[in-house]
This record gives C-alpha cells, sequence and structure tokens, in this order.
C-alpha cells in the first residue's frame, strides 16, 4: 500500500505528523514524501517555480503514477491531512474502472490569501486533488509522462481539474476521507475519518486552536513520546 505524500519545506512539522498518523492506522504502509529537491536531483521533476503555486507539491503530485511506474494503486495526500481511520478501508473502495478517485468537493475558500500569505487561487474542482486515489495502471493515466508534468504549458488548472480525463474515468469516494475543517460539520455531514487543515493548521501560529486542532496536537504528542 503505497502511500505519497505532499512536502513542503515550510510545513515539514506537518509532514511528520501526517506520516505519523498514516503509520498509526496502517502500519504496512509504505510512505514517500515528495521532496522537491530529491526530485530535482533525480531529474524527474525540472519545471521552474511556479508563482502562482501555494505548495512545493503544486506539480509534483502528478507524479504519482510515474513513480509507481504505472501499477497498482496508490494514494497521494497533502501534508496537511492527519488520518483517524486505516487507510486499508480507503483502498478497499478502488475500483479499477476508474483512472482516480477523489472527494467531489464544491468547495469556495472563505479567505482570498492561504496560511502561509500565499494567493488562494479559485478554480473549478478545487481540493479534489488534495487526496487522490491513484489508478496507476489505468490506460487513460499513461497520459501522465515527465514531459507533461514538467512542461512549462502544462498548467496547474490542466492538472488539478484531472483534465487529461473523460469525466466517467474520475470516481467518487467520500468526504469523510477529506474532510474540509470548518467546511463540513459534525454531525450534519456525518464524522470525518481523514481531516484536512485546508485553510491553516496549528503548526501555523494563527490557526493553533483551529477546529479539530486537538486531534492533531493529540497525534503530535504521541509522535514525539514515540521518538523519546
Amino acid at each position: 500500500m503505497n502511500v505519497y505524500v505532499g512536502y513542503d519545506s515550510r510545513e515539514d512539522l506537518a509532514y511528520q505528523v501526517c506520516e505519523f498518523s498514516i503509520n498509526k492506522q496502517s502500519p504496512k504502509a509504505s510512505v514517500q514524501p515528495l521532496i522537491l529537491k530529491e526530485l530535482i536531483e533525480k531529474k524527474i521533476y525540472i519545471r521552474e517555480e511556479d508563482k502562482l503555486g501555494s505548495t512545493e507539491f503544486t506539480f509534483s503530485r502528478f507524479l504519482v503514477p510515474i513513480l509507481n511506474k504505472y501499477e497498482g494503486w496508490a494514494l497521494f495526500c497533502d501534508c496537511d491531512v492527519i488520518f483517524l481511520n486505516p487507510l486499508e478501508e480507503l483502498f478497499s473502495k478502488a475500483d479499477d474502472k476508474y483512472a482516480i478517485m477523489c472527494v467531489q468537493h464544491d468547495y469556495t475558500p472563505k479567505e482570498g490569501l492561504k496560511m502561509d500569505g500565499k494567493v488562494q487561487s479559485l478554480y473549478p474542482r478545487k481540493n479534489w486533488s488534495s487526496v487522490v486515489l491513484w489508478n496507476c495502471a489505468h490506460p487513460s493515466n499513461k497520459r501522465i509522462t515527465l514531459d507533461l508534468v514538467n512542461n512549462p504549458e502544462t498548467t496547474g488548472k490542466f492538472l488539478h481539474r484531472f483534465s487529461w480525463l473523460d469525466d466517467s474515468e474520475i470516481g467518487s469516494i467520500s468526504h469523510e476521507w477529506n474532510w474540509l475543517v470548518d467546511w463540513y460539520t459534525e454531525p450534519d455531514d456525518g464524522k470525518p475519518k481523514a481531516i484536512h487543515y485546508t485553510e491553516g493548521g496549528p503548526w501555523f501560529k494563527d490557526y493553533r486552536f483551529c477546529s479539530y486542532h486537538e486531534i492533531w496536537k493529540k497525534n503530535l504528542n504521541e509522535m514525539m513520546n514515540k521518538k523519546n
């Protein structure tokens, strides 16, 4: 069970807690951070910095089928996500007729700026690409190549909207697996299985006491105690 996590050097602690939550829920999972510096050194990622990109993994997340050798299923998630349920439960939803599966939010950010001051880009299918089950062997994902991802003419909107796919190739998973903080509410929308601090998490000064901060801090404390 391969899990690729978007890594941003400004949010190293967020990544560590995300990885801890994955290993806590699914000890057999193989977790790989998409560290831009390493991808550049391996000449896998050669795009110049995107000034409009809100994270260092704006584009590198779409390398997943390549990194997974176009084989099997793999999961991608942003680093500002923590898992509350075993990932085996999510992988059990995988349906081979789809090229990717994701939570199909109808989401509009409340703020014009992200937590780190970056401009909040608005586009259809916002946040669909933040937690994605990839069917890496699906024929349509063979269109995802190094040339495509690294081409400066390939826009973020093209990739984040999954524009290389037909709509019928995009499967849906429950919003519980990409629970956008302050967008979904308990109990009206159910209960989260993966919490996404999309507008800012407790590792940022101004978001220390955001919704679900206690759960994130609990994972942080467990991680620190385990290291000690």
